[in-house]
C-alpha cells in the first residue's frame, strides 16, 4: 500500500483523540511506545515548514495537548517530540506531521542524547560530526 495515494492522514481511517480548527491528533498506526501520538494539520502540505503560522501554531498547541492526555492515560517518564522532514530527513508520509513519543525509564538502556541518537555517530557531544553521505 502506498500512504501517499490516497493520503493516510487526509483520508484517516482511525479515531482523532484531539482537535481544533487546524489540526488533528491521533495514535500512530505504528506506535514506538505506548501511546504514541502524530499531530497533523488539516490541510495537505508536505513538510511544517510549508504550514502558514497559525497552523504551526495550532499543531503545536494540539501536541501540548496530547502530552496532557498521555499523561494522564499512561503516565510516561518523558517524552520526545519529533518531526521528520523530506527523505533524508526519515519522512515516509508526505503530509506534515508531528510525532509525540511517550518514554518510559528502561525503554531504552542508554536514552541520553534523545534525538540526537538518529544520527547514532552523533549521539554524545564532542563526538566529531560525520560529512555528508557518509
Amino acid at each position: 500500500m502506498d500512504p501517499n495515494n490516497p493520503c493516510i492522514f487526509c483520508a484517516l481511517d482511525r479515531p482523532v483523540l484531539l482537535e481544533n480548527a487546524l489540526a488533528r491528533a491521533f495514535h500512530d498506526a505504528y506506535p514506538v511506545s505506548p501511546g504514541h501520538v502524530l499531530v497533523t494539520p488539516r490541510r495537505h502540505v508536505r513538510t511544517i515548514f510549508d504550514l502558514a503560522p497559525d497552523e504551526y501554531a495550532a499543531c503545536f498547541d494540539l501536541a501540548r495537548a496530547a502530552r496532557d492526555l498521555l499523561v494522564a492515560e499512561h503516565a510516561p517518564d518523558g517524552f520526545n517530540i519529533g518531526v521528520n522532514c523530506e527523505e533524508a530527513g526519515g519522512q515516509s508520509v508526505w503530509h506534515a506531521h508531528v510525532h509525540v513519543i511517550p518514554r518510559y525509564h528502561g525503554d531504552n538502556p542508554d536514552p541520553l542524547g534523545g534525538v540526537r541518537n538518529v544520527i547514532p555517530r552523533r549521539a554524545h557531544p564532542g563526538d566529531p560530526v560525520p560529512a555528508p553521505g557518509t
